[in-house]
C-alpha cells in the first residue's frame, strides 16, 4: 500500500455566503491516522470531501503525495472513502461488491475475485463472500464497506463517522479493527468523528475544529493534558473551566490565587489580572483533610455509575464536577469536604 502525505494550505471552502471552512492549513502525515474531530457544523466533513474531490476548495491548494489535486475530479485522485451510510449495494452479494471497484477498471475476472477475497479474509470476513448485505449485521456491512475502499489500494483511505450507526459495543470492536487494519496496511488515513473517546482512542493525530478552524492540533494525549483554550478543554474530555487571580510573579512561575488556596505554575506565556484555568474532574482528590493545595466544598450531587461515582459540589470556585473510582468510601449530599489540586494538574488556558 502506497503511503502519501496529504496537504491543505489556506483552504477555504464556501456555500453561498457560508464559510464551512476558513483559511485552513495543516498536513495529514504519510502512513497515519488523522482524526478531523469537532461538533456539528464545525467543517470536518466538508473537509474531508474536498480530499476526496467531491467538493472543490474556493480557495487554496490541496496537495496529495506532492501532486496539486486541488482541481483533479475524484476519479483522479486515488483516494478511497467509507461512508457513514456504508452504501452498499443491496442487489450485489459480498463479493461482488467488494470487487466493484476493480470490475470498474477492468480488472480481469480470475484477478479481481482474487484480490476481493484476500481483502475480506483481511477484514475477517472470510467465508462471507456470497452472502447478500441484508443478511449481514452493521458491523459485518461496515466491514464490507471497507474492504471495498482498501481492495484498491489507495493512497488515502477517508471515513465519514463510519461507527455513528453502530451500537455503543459494536463501535467499540469495528473502531479496533479499522485501526489494526490501517497499521497492518500503512495506509494515511483521515477519520472524521464527533465522538472524542473514538478520536483519542484510534488516532496518531487528532484536528479538533470548531466554527470552521482549528481549534489546536497534536497527539491524543498532548490534547488531553495541555488543551489551549476553554473549547478544547471542554470538548476532549470533561473540564472544570474556572477562574484563577494572578497574585505574583518570578520569572516563568505565577503564583495563583484559586478560591481560597494558593499555587505556583510555570507558564511561559506573559500573564496578568485574572486567566482561565482547566481541572480534569478525575485529577480532583476528595478527602476530610484540608491541606495547603485544597479548597472546601460541600457536595451538591452523587451518582453512581459502575467503575466510579461522579460528584457535583459547591465550593468558591463556583459548581465543580469530580470523578472519583473510589466506590467504597462515597459521600453524601451536604457533606463537606475538601477538594485537593495538584498544581501540574492545572491547565492555563488562552482564552
Amino acid at each position: 500500500m502506497k503511503k502519501a502525505e496529504v496537504k491543505f494550505e489556506n483552504i477555504t471552502k464556501k456555500f453561498n455566503e457560508t464559510v464551512a471552512v476558513d483559511n485552513v492549513s495543516c498536513t495529514f502525515e504519510a502512513g497515519t491516522l488523522t482524526t478531523l474531530l469537532g461538533p456539528s457544523g464545525c467543517g470536518k466533513t466538508t473537509s474531508l470531501r474536498i480530499i476526496a474531490g467531491l467538493e472543490r476548495a474556493t480557495d487554496g491548494k490541496i496537495s496529495i503525495d506532492n501532486e496539486d489535486v486541488t482541481i483533479l475530479p475524484a476519479t483522479d485522485r486515488d483516494v478511497s472513502m467509507v461512508f457513514q451510510s456504508y452504501a452498499l449495494f443491496p442487489h450485489m452479494s459480498v463479493i461482488e461488491n467488494v470487487s466493484y471497484g476493480l470490475k470498474m477498471i477492468k480488472v480481469n475476472k480470475e484477478e479481481y475475485i482474487e484480490k476481493a477475497l484476500e481483502t475480506l479474509k483481511l477484514v475477517n470476513l472470510e467465508g462471507y463472500e456470497n452472502r447478500m448485505p441484508s443478511e449481514l449485521s452493521g458491523g459485518q456491512q461496515q466491514r464490507v464497506a471497507v474492504a471495498r475502499a482498501i481492495v484498491l489500494k489507495p493512497k488515502v483511505l477517508l471515513f465519514d463517522e463510519p461507527l455513528s450507526n453502530l451500537d455503543a459495543k459494536l463501535r467499540r470492536q469495528v473502531r479496533e479493527d479499522i485501526r489494526e487494519i490501517q497499521q497492518k496496511l500503512g495506509v494515511t488515513t483521515i477519520y472524521v468523528t464527533h465522538d472524542q473517546e473514538e478520536a483519542l482512542a484510534i488516532s496518531d493525530k487528532v484536528i479538533v475544529m470548531n466554527n470552521a478552524v482549528i481549534a489546536q492540533e497534536g497527539r491524543p494525549k498532548d490534547l488531553y493534558n495541555l488543551p489551549k483554550n476553554k473549547f478544547v478543554a471542554n470538548f476532549i474530555g470533561d473540564a472544570n473551566v474556572v477562574k484563577a487571580e494572578i497574585i505574583n510573579k518570578k520569572s516563568d512561575i505565577y503564583e495563583l490565587k484559586l478560591g481560597e488556596m494558593s499555587i505556583n505554575i510555570e507558564s511561559e506565556r506573559d500573564l496578568n489580572g485574572s486567566v482561565s484555568v482547566a481541572l480534569r474532574p478525575e485529577k480532583i482528590n476528595i478527602s476530610k483533610e484540608k491541606n495547603s493545595n485544597s479548597i472546601l466544598a460541600k457536595v451538591n450531587n452523587a451518582s453512581f455509575v459502575g467503575s466510579n461515582y461522579q460528584y457535583i459540589f459547591n465550593s468558591t470556585l463556583g459548581k465543580l464536577y469530580v470523578v472519583s473510582g473510589d466506590t467504597n468510601n462515597v459521600f453524601k449530599v451536604n457533606e463537606e469536604v475538601c477538594l485537593t489540586i495538584d498544581a501540574e494538574e492545572i491547565k492555563i488556558l488562552e482564552d
